[in-house]
């Protein structure tokens, strides 16, 4: 292929993926009822008070994915030195790339198309270890929270109820002690022979020790927390009256929920929406408050940082062949 085809080729991947994206932003925010609903909530909200919350809620957004990216370049420094910057232009793109594809695989292509093109694909298995991470975080925090809500709302037998949290205590144990001994998943791996001639993406991940798997797990958990007080400073803001204990809990279950279902981006905030109203019903009646939440975290979380990172699609480099 010619240097001009290459270049002809790389600019019309990047229209389409720009088209592609804001297509189906369009598509979904012009359909989103539940943003609707929102707009109309807040009008019996003190003004000041919306302005201040949503204000807050948007700065963590920032927060979020800046500390999504200095983890990025944590990870990362075992394949390459790429600076602060171009960590928050690579996740702002993958962010893109994620809004139109199936459980946001296109957020690893778009994000390890910054790094050198010998090291690409090896940054989808290092990048692999953070989502891990995020994982571990979203489902032992959301199991706990379901023991709590299973013992507190189910009122099933005893012995249902003790199994279920045994099973669910040495889930979250076997997480914990695979993302500590993630080599162990390695060895797996190249044990099965029809993966043993990708043997040296694998064994990139062997290459992360305790300490440094430990590090990962605090900006995962500093993630975490972040996005938890984003639900909680909304929910707040919409129903003040509902103790803080019980809705956190019923904001874990979603997330555990949410990680543990295929979907799009886009078309997720209906996923999150009824799960949501679902299990906030056992606290509330106010659906419509939650499913507004849920959807403005949404729209805040996802949407505008994939319209963001629309500008750094522009800068992808599809055929660079630099070491």
């Amino acid at each position: 292929m010619t240097v001009t085809a290459k270049k002809l080729l790389s600019y019309a991947l990047k229209a389409a993926i720009l088209v592609l994206a804001f297509y189906f932003i369009y598509r979904r925010i012009t359909n989103n009822d539940d943003l609707t609903r929102f707009e109309q909530l807040i009008k019996g909200i003190d003004r000041t008070k919306a302005i201040a919350v949503m204000t807050c809620v948007l700065l963590l957004m920032l927060v979020n994915w800046v500390a999504e990216a200095c983890k990025w370049k944590y990870i990362t420094r075992e394949l390459t030195n790429i600076t602060y910057w171009q960590a928050i232009e690579s996740v702002f793109c993958g962010l893109s790339w994620a809004i139109f594809t199936p459980n946001r695989l296109g957020e690893y292509g778009g994000r390890v198309m910054f790094l050198p093109h010998r090291k690409r694909i090896h940054g989808v298995f290092v990048m692999a270890i953070g989502a891990f991470g995020q994982n571990v975080i979203t489902n032992v925090v959301g199991l706990s929270a379901l023991i709590w809500f299973a013992f507190r709302f189910l009122h099933v037998y005893l012995v249902v109820s003790l199994g279920f949290s045994l099973a669910a205590l040495g889930f979250m144990a076997l997480l914990l002690v695979f993302y500590f001994n993630i080599s162990w998943l390695v060895t797996l791996l190249n044990r099965i022979s029809f993966l043993k001639k990708y043997h040296r993406f694998f064994d990139v991940m062997a290459r992360y020790r305790t300490a440094e798997l430990m590090n990962i797990m605090w900006w995962c958990l500093l993630r975490f927390s972040v996005f938890s007080f984003q639900y909680f400073l909304v929910i707040h803001l919409l129903l003040p009256d509902m103790p803080a204990f019980p809705m956190m809990m019923m904001v874990f279950i979603v997330f555990f929920v949410q990680s543990a279902l295929p979907t799009i981006d886009l078309f997720d905030v209906g996923v999150r929406s009824m799960t949501a109203s679902t299990f906030f019903a056992y606290i509330t009646n106010q659906n419509i408050a939650v499913m507004a939440a849920v959807s403005s975290i949404w729209f805040i979380n996802l949407i505008l940082p994939a319209i963001l990172g629309s500008v750094f699609v522009l800068k992808v480099k599809f055929f660079d062949r630099t070491a």
